[in-house]
């Protein structure tokens, strides 16, 4: 995949394998991640699209027996060096999962901040002022505005995984991370978090697996389809939708296979 004159190469992958035991989940996969573009991994359950994720901010080595082989490049450095934290990796590379998952003893405000006190302890209006843009980063802030210290679970499963995206922004990070973020959502809830896709990548490189097809081909700039944990073809969203150069992609995205 070419990466466009006007936008510069942030997050790529060179031959990486992801393993659990000696099982390989992910195959020997290399692709590019051009800044400020979205780029969704297509591809039927069990293809390894959600391993592939995880290992972009080591969350995949956090699973027991689980391994990876290659490397994943952040602005050129090897994410899985020595020399590099996980804990500030993750900081860098947000990432909100496929059920939302706000805090739950904790109150609206507090799920956002949650973050932003990893690093030790931070002025207290320094830590407002990010939970209030994070809120609005997320379209989520004219909705709880007035209803910070409520239980987080008093929202609808939708401003749930808005929040979700409100607190992986908050530390404002460089790389967000979305795993299938509509698939527990009604249509109104899928529309919102599609719309949050087109404004954010103005401030950050997305990546996002999802099953839905037309959400790729709605929300992206660049599709990767993956079958059996191999990467078989990744391009521009339209080219890929419209002109596929591998039988395979044209098969699963004409719903003759998945």
């Amino acid at each position: 995949m070419a990466v466009s004159g006007n936008s510069r190469l942030r997050l790529e992958t060179r031959h990486l394998t992801a393993l659990f035991g000696q099982h390989r989940a992910v195959r020997d996969v290399s692709l590019l991640f051009p800044a400020h573009t979205v780029t969704a991994i297509i591809g039927p359950s069990g293809c390894g699209k959600s391993t592939m994720l995880r290992c972009l901010n080591r969350m995949h080595e956090l699973t027991p027996d689980a391994s990876v082989q290659g490397e994943v490049l952040l602005d050129d450095v090897n994410i899985y060096g020595d020399a590099v934290s996980p804990v500030e990796l993750r900081r860098r590379i947000g990432m909100v999962f496929q059920r939302p998952t706000p805090f739950p003893t904790m109150s609206i405000f507090d799920n956002v901040a949650a973050g932003l006190r990893v690093n030790g302890r931070r002025p207290r209006q320094e830590i407002a002022d990010a939970v209030s843009r994070a809120l609005q980063q997320a379209a989520l802030w004219e909705e709880v505005k007035d209803r910070l210290h409520s239980s987080a679970l008093d929202l609808s499963g939708g401003q749930q995984q808005r929040l979700c995206i409100a607190r992986a922004v908050a530390p404002q990070p460089e790389i967000l991370l979305l795993d299938e973020p509509t698939a527990s959502l009604d249509p109104a809830g899928t529309q919102r978090i599609e719309e949050l896709c087109h404004a954010l990548k103005r401030l950050y490189t997305i990546v996002i697996v999802t099953h839905n097809m037309q959400q790729a081909a709605r929300v992206s700039d660049y599709t990767a389809f993956m079958y059996l944990g191999s990467l078989i073809e990744v391009g521009v969203t339209n080219e890929i939708f419209t002109k596929p150069k591998v039988e395979q992609t044209e098969a699963y995205i004409t719903g003759r296979f998945g």
